[in-house]
């Protein structure tokens, strides 16, 4: 087995630095090694070109080198980890905290599900069964070079509440509405009305995390008036619910505490 990690400051991944570490790499995978990588380095792991064709996940900050750099691998940023390969040899996993899964996955595929409930248990490890898409931040390109999609873009991040907005990004660009919706996908790779949606779920994503406004007020604010469509909008989405995303992601009581007031904590 071999775990390799970049380090998260570096956020740009340029080919070719580590050709000996590559080519162990293929060599041991050739001798039947388990290959696996936690975070970003499945990089590494991707310039063998044994993932080509192939799925994969990486730190969602890492999403936009590896697609850069790694165009024929099917990036799966939702999922936790990805087992791929003839042999399921080729062991990634996601975000810097899902190295906890990929332990947890190579004791129960070694040693036996029960070993590996034991060792949850044991060091208060959880299997992020939700996948990494209630953590993914939603992070559209703004350097396509058209200044009339990017316009369109700023205006929404201000604006996304309105009635029908992307009837007013038509009007706004004063372009043709097939015009601007081919040129919109093409500068972000999202329809005007998918990238809405996203914007308007981020948005709630943060007031979900920060206050205590029911889901209801949280679904009017961010510009919809049925509450069941947002639920449904923002499961499909995240993975989760609004309730369960504000349970993960929300501080405990025990966090919640003035800076001048921060002593002993105990938690029970």
């Amino acid at each position: 087995m071999s775990v390799l990690q970049l380090s998260s400051a570096e956020a740009t991944w340029r080919t070719g630095r580590h050709p000996r570490v590559v080519e162990w790499l293929r060599d041991v995978h050739e001798q039947g090694a388990l290959v696996c990588s936690a975070c970003s380095g499945v990089l590494l792991i991707a310039e063998t070109g044994l993932l080509s064709g192939r799925e994969a996940t990486i730190h969602p900050a890492y999403a936009r080198t590896f697609r850069e750099s790694f165009p024929d691998v099917r990036l799966r940023l939702e999922e936790t980890l990805v087992a791929t390969g003839e042999r399921g040899e080729l062991v990634m996993a996601g975000a810097s905290a899902s190295w906890h899964d990929l332990v947890l996955y190579l004791v129960a595929r070694h040693v036996g599900p029960t070993a590996a409930q034991a060792l949850a248990k044991f060091l208060l490890l959880q299997w992020h069964t939700d996948g990494q898409a209630p953590y993914v931040p939603f992070a559209a390109p703004t350097d396509h070079g058209d200044a009339i999609v990017l316009e369109a873009q700023d205006w929404l991040q201000k604006n996304y509440s309105v009635a029908a907005p992307v009837t007013e990004l038509v009007e706004r660009s004063r372009l043709p509405e097939r015009t601007f919706k081919r040129r919109f996908v093409n500068a972000t790779h999202y329809s005007p009305i998918a990238y809405v949606q996203h914007v308007r779920v981020e948005e709630a994503k943060r007031r979900l995390e920060r206050t205590s406004e029911p889901v209801d007020e949280i679904s009017y604010a961010v510009g919809y008036e049925d509450p069941a469509s947002f639920r449904r909008l923002f499961k499909r989405i995240t993975g989760v619910t609004p309730g369960a995303y504000r349970r993960k992601l929300q501080l405990p009581a025990f966090a919640r505490v003035a800076r001048e007031d921060v002593g002993v904590t105990r938690v029970r």
